[in-house]
């Protein structure tokens, strides 16, 4: 009797067990239809965040949701909108405070290539911690880590879905999943992208806009250029990867009014006024330009290269030789560029807008799907 008595014990705690294991069960289903181009080069995934579909689906989640704010207001697609390729068409970013921020809102496009530093001074060396640094920020979403974490676990949807996808709500395990959706807002259908397809054939003011952004400008080998690529890569027409190649001076300021930038992090006196190299993937619906937005158009963008660099100590040596005329004036930077050949570059720049990509709707808010599945 004891015996039987002792295996249905046995049987009933295995039973539990089950049900147990299988309701707290994390999934890891990975992305297998997740492809990238080959011309973008290799990329890098973090060992201890490995992208699935559950972690993804979450990350969209929360990407959308005020939840992450004190006041349930704010969200991350607050600052970034994704049909202004997730930026907000403000000259620097307003949070929860009001008070603007220190920097335009940055393109969150393509993130898995170029500069391993975040934020225009760099001072994030990973996508996990980009994404969970506006959350705690005063300005930003001011909103205490631990009373979200209380939140999430009391929200039966948020429970489930951090279950599948890590097996507990963290703050580790929250930019684990905002870090994964943004590393799939890859934007690679561009008409440049099917001029490097062979799909299309770009215009002819295209083309020598295109032909314009690839070139140093070399007078000596009447090789005139735009001098754009050697601060923004070919196909990713964001910053070089390597150390700190992805950041520069580009002349926005003098000595006397040079901001900080990647000196933030550094300390280097060198690194004073280097901010990162943005991607001008979509670059015509992400104005204003530049970290402080001080620039409204592309237009304006060309005459600052073409006559309105200032100098100062660190001004990159790439954008002080570069000239299109034989140097006569030591002091004088400039492009000197005329007014078809600036054409022709704003009209390459435009062919780098992606139309899917700004209407994909798998990277829009999941909360609207919601509401229209309830109707």
């Amino acid at each position: 009797m004891k015996i039987a008595t002792i295996v249905v014990a046995i049987a009933v705690l295995f039973i539990a067990s089950t049900i147990y294991t299988q309701q707290n069960k994390k999934l890891d289903t990975h992305l297998v239809e997740f492809t990238a181009p080959f011309v973008f080069g290799r990329f890098n995934l973090p060992e201890n965040n490995p992208l699935t579909q559950e972690s993804v689906l979450l990350g969209r989640r929360l990407f959308y949701d005020p939840i992450l704010s004190s006041n349930n207001q704010v969200s991350c697609a607050t600052c970034h909108k994704q049909a202004l390729a997730f930026t907000d068409g403000l000259k620097t970013s307003v949070g929860i405070s009001g008070n603007p921020l220190a920097f335009n809102s940055m393109s969150l496009v393509n993130l898995m290539w170029g500069p391993r530093h975040f934020f225009w001074d760099g001072r994030v060396s990973s996508l996990e911690e980009q994404a969970i640094h506006p959350i705690a920020h005063v300005d930003e979403m001011a909103r205490n880590i631990e009373e979200l974490i209380v939140d999430l676990n009391n929200d039966e949807t948020y429970k489930k879905l951090f279950k599948q996808a890590f097996g507990n709500i963290s703050e580790q395990n929250i930019a684990k999943a905002l870090a994964n959706f943004q590393r799939t807002l890859i934007s690679a259908n561009s008409r440049y992208d099917q001029y490097l397809r062979g799909e299309i054939s770009l215009t002819a003011k295209e083309e020598q806009g295109r032909k314009l952004f690839m070139a140093h400008p070399d007078t000596k080998v009447v090789l005139r250029g735009g001098n754009c690529i050697d601060c923004h890569s070919q196909f990713l027409t964001s910053g070089f990867g390597t150390a700190f190649d992805g950041f520069s001076n580009n002349g926005l300021d003098d000595d006397q009014t040079l901001q900080p930038g990647l000196f933030t992090l550094t300390n280097n006196e060198m690194h004073r006024g280097l901010f990162k190299a943005p991607t001008l993937r979509n670059i015509a619906v992400t104005s204003p330009y530049m970290h402080d937005g001080r620039f409204a158009t592309l237009q304006e963008v060309l005459a600052h290269y073409n006559g309105g660099i200032k100098r100062s100590k660190t001004l990159s040596p790439l954008i002080i030789e570069a000239d299109n005329i034989a140097k006569t004036q030591s002091d004088h930077i400039s492009l000197n560029l005329n007014d078809n050949e600036i054409t022709a570059i704003i009209a390459f720049l435009h062919t780098l807008t992606d139309e899917k990509f700004l209407a994909n709707r798998a990277f829009s808010s999941p909360f609207m799907a919601e509401n229209n599945d309830d109707d």
